[in-house]
């Protein structure tokens, strides 16, 4: 299961994903990011911190964010990828798609 976290700051929108985003969770976690996909306004941080695993389903929803941010002309930024995570990013070609801060 994933917990998801959004604040919004002055400039951007900022997700801190906790847990396992996976096949069973990512139904509550799209709904749970619905604030930064209606977010046309701001860029977008992703704090994966805590984020300890990432499926398919998952790095779908990642990729929706970041198309819909660039449609806006803004961008999704990463932060603090473990490193199983980092791996999957590089496997799918996730590492060349986003800015990492």
């Amino acid at each position: 299961m994933v917990k998801i976290t959004i604040k919004e700051e002055a400039d951007r929108m900022v997700a801190i994903l906790d847990g396992y985003l996976d096949t069973p969770s990512s139904p509550k976690a799209e709904e749970d990011m619905q604030p930064l996909l209606a977010c046309n306004d701001k860029d977008i941080l992703l704090d994966c911190k805590f984020l300890d695993h990432i499926a398919s389903s998952g790095l779908r929803i990642i990729l929706t964010i970041l198309q819909n941010s660039k449609d806006h002309g803004h961008k999704v930024y990463i932060k603090d990828l473990r490193d199983n995570i980092k791996e999957a990013f590089k496997i799918t070609g996730f590492t060349k798609l986003f800015e990492y801060v």
